[in-house]
């Protein structure tokens, strides 16, 4: 027979779920689309902690972000990188991931979150940064 769990271990479990699910976002104070993508996360469950940074290009280069996959923001999950207007989804399964350092939507494609403005989307690909360096596809939108 199992024994019921209680509501002490209920609550250490939903801890742990939500400390999975904050993210901290880097940004320019300047920019529009930055704070469209943490409304984006927000509406998917996750916790932001927004931080507005004058150099971003400091801060990519301190997580390893490669130019070939920066963006205008920058956030950091779990000790990872997710550069640019990548999907919630993915982020979520960034986590999931030991091999990855990171994940990055190069650009700034119309169409993926934050950048939804009118009717045009552009194609675009979610690239993990592999722990030896090498770029691999993990989605495509």
């Amino acid at each position: 027979m199992r024994k019921p769990i209680t509501t002490l271990a209920l609550l250490a479990l939903a801890s742990l779920a939500q400390a999975a699910e904050t993210i901290d976002v880097y940004r320019d104070p300047n920019c529009g689309c930055c704070k469209q993508w943490i409304a984006h996360l927000r509406d998917h469950g996750f916790q932001v902690n927004d931080h507005v940074e004058p150099n971003m290009s400091a801060v990519k280069q301190r997580l390893g972000v490669a130019p070939r996959l920066a963006s205008c923001h920058t956030g950091v999950i779990d000790g990872k990188f997710v550069e640019g207007h990548v999907p919630a989804e993915q982020v979520r399964l960034l986590v999931k991931r030991d091999d990855l350092e990171g994940v990055a939507v190069p650009g700034m494609p119309m169409g993926s979150p934050g950048m939804e403005m009118g009717d045009h989307k552009d194609a675009y690909q979610v690239i993990g940064l592999t722990r030896d360096g090498k770029d691999e596809v993990v989605a495509e939108y």
